[in-house]
């Protein structure tokens, strides 16, 4: 049987096959930053929240647009309840800090030899808030952040900032949409071009460097990340330590994705090089069915963790599993998706959020036969008043994963 786009093509025309999708693009502007704290200050102000400490990383990028990287040194912006955004940063980083800045602030610098915890008690004190204040602290700050502040001041009310971040960025605009369609759509370009080039004798890694330049050419600066496995490997759903070289017969599994300004794609297709076996074409199938039966119960106001029940319960009525045992699903059903690769809410059993407008999921119950291979087809797909809407449409079948023979 034809296996329709494996193996067509040389690197060279895979790559020439492919042009830069991100021309027409807009990163998100000043007045959606500015919509987002004001979402954040509601919500503060509804559930007595006078202050939140965001740390460099995602959380400050997506209120402030400023893009910093965590480090040992604090570094990272208070947002009250009431009032104007101001940072806080080593001194002698003021100067990039403001070539970066997108939301006016002061800067509020600390030398190397001061106390930067100390410093973040006062300009809380100056914005009014009061030494037995209530003060979220960004879920990603590492653990000194909170020590530090807690020790500065152990008065203070410290919560999870995580409920004022996560109520803001699980809802996704239609700005953020676009961008993650678009970041969506150049990877799964990014995924045919791989399946016309590969030959037996070719490496994972061979591969992998392929999928770099691949996305390059598309317009991303680079794959975000990349796990590439070749028959038995494929069984381990995050890879393993050695490379594999590809040979007939073998279970072709890839999963990657890249960033459209900011915004992540996150796509795994996984096909058979050669002639697939009747076993490994009835596993296909249940899992292509495991994730239609998950998109079907993927309905507004029902819980989260009914999306995982449901392509559950589809994998034990045709004898895999129960729950996590393998053969079947060994991990949830799916992540959130954004800014962050995985970021809330998570369809996982047992999770009660209410599923809503503007959340985005993977989709991948992934199946994994040990000792064989692993069957993984992920799509990820936004919520709308309607329902759920697919970024890009699920695999057709094992012998033709892109739809070409349509």
């Amino acid at each position: 049987m034809t296996t329709y786009g494996i193996g067509t093509q040389t690197p060279e025309q895979a790559l020439d096959s492919l042009s830069d999708m991100t021309t027409d693009l807009t990163p998100i502007q000043n007045d959606e930053f500015h919509a987002r704290i004001a979402k954040a200050q509601a919500y503060m102000q509804a559930n007595n929240i006078d202050a939140i400490y965001l740390n460099a990383g995602t959380n400050l990028a997506y209120f402030t647009g400023m893009r910093w990287y965590a480090s040992e040194r604090l570094v990272g912006a208070i947002l009250p309840a009431k009032g104007d955004v101001q940072y806080i940063a080593p001194f002698f980083e003021i100067g990039s800090l403001n070539d970066f800045m997108v939301i006016d602030g002061p800067i509020r610098g600390w030398q190397e030899h001061e106390n930067p915890y100390q410093l973040c008690v006062e300009v809380l004190s100056e914005m009014g808030i009061s030494k037995t204040g209530t003060l979220g602290i960004d879920e990603s700050a590492q653990f000194f952040i909170f020590d530090g502040i807690n020790k500065a001041n152990g008065d203070y009310n410290i919560v999870n900032a995580q409920c004022v971040t996560a109520h803001c960025r699980m809802h996704k605009s239609a700005n953020e949409l676009a961008l993650m369609q678009r970041a969506m759509d150049m990877t799964l370009e990014v995924h045919k071009a791989t399946a016309s080039m590969l030959y037996e004798g070719i490496t994972t890694t061979e591969v992998e460097a392929f999928i770099k330049k691949a996305h390059q050419k598309v317009g991303a600066p680079g794959n975000y990340f990349c796990i590439v496995l070749f028959g038995v490997a494929s069984s381990f759903p995050h890879g393993v330590k050695n490379p594999q070289t590809l040979k007939k017969g073998d279970v072709v599994l890839i999963d990657t994705g890249c960033k459209v300004h900011d915004y992540l794609s996150d796509i795994t297709r996984t096909y058979v090089f050669g002639e697939a076996t009747e076993r490994q074409r009835m596993f296909w199938q249940h899992e292509k069915n495991a994730q239609l039966a998950a998109f079907a119960a993927a309905k507004i106001g029902e819980p989260c963790g009914k999306v995982d029940d449901a392509a559950r319960q589809y994998l034990a009525e045709n004898g895999m599993g129960p729950e996590y045992q393998t053969p079947g699903c060994p991990h949830r059903t799916g992540h959130g998706i954004g800014l962050d690769i995985h970021e809330w809410p998570y369809l996982v059993g047992g999770n009660p959020t209410p599923l809503a407008t503007g959340m985005c999921f993977s989709n991948e119950p992934m199946i994994v036969v040990p000792d064989e291979f692993g069957i993984r087809l992920e799509d990820h797909f936004y919520m709308t008043d309607e329902g759920p809407r697919w970024f890009t449409e699920p695999a057709h079948s094992i012998d033709d994963p892109f739809g070409l023979a349509k």
